[in-house]
This record gives C-alpha cells, structure tokens and sequence, in this order.
C-alpha cells in the first residue's frame, strides 16, 4: 500500500512540477538547433508561408506562437524567435531555427549549435 501511495504521489509531482514551471514562462530546454536552408520555401505547419528573412523557429510540441530565447552556449549571441512550424525530426535536435536566426547567431558556418532555450 505504501509502495502505491508513493508511486501516485511521485507521478503527480512529475505532472505538476513541469506545468507549474511552464505556466510561470520559466520553461527552459537545450540541446543541439540547425537551421533551414535560405532558398527553402514552402508552408510550415502553422499555414504561414517560410520566410526566412523573420526570426522564427520548428519545435515539436510547443504552441504555435510561442517566442522563445535562444542563445548559442559557444557565442553567447542570442535571438528571440516564435515558433511557427513543428520539427525538427532527426533525433537529438532540439529546434529548427530559421536562416535569420542562425545568421544572428553566426552558426551558418558550423550548421549545428548547442543552444539554451527558454520560453518568454
């Protein structure tokens, strides 16, 4: 009995400590971002069109809308983008940002950068 009641208990902590943290705007992520190519077109998932002049990014299940901080750990530039299309879908990359916001980073050259991201 004991052994379930800390089971329920720890299950529900794990549910609400990530939703209290993402309802204050503090969620925070890192990991590995590349970026689309500048002559990519074609709509994204929100139904915008790419344009790859704005600072926008891919995320797999944040809300479309949601701008984020990102900053490159190795340059420390930042840039603040809004999620508008779903990815990036090889395993182990945390975002897709677009060819203005990895210019702002100056990362075009590496085309992969360990970023930190939080949610504004």
């Amino acid at each position: 009995m004991r052994a379930w009641l800390l089971i329920v208990v720890a299950a529900t902590t794990a549910v609400l400590i990530p939703a209290a943290t993402m309802a204050q705007g503090r969620k925070q992520f890192s990991g590995v971002a590349s970026f689309y190519d500048k002559n990519y077109s074609g709509r994204t998932a929100a139904g915008v069109r790419y344009d790859s002049n704005k600072f926008t990014a891919a995320h797999r299940t944040l809300p479309f809308g949601t701008k984020l901080v990102v900053t490159d750990t190795k340059t420390n530039r930042t840039v603040t983008v809004i999620v508008n299309d779903r990815g990036p879908f090889i395993k182990g990359r945390v975002l897709d940002l677009s060819y203005a916001a990895a210019s702002a980073l100056k990362m075009q050259s590496r085309g992969l950068a360990h970023v930190t991201a939080s949610v504004e």
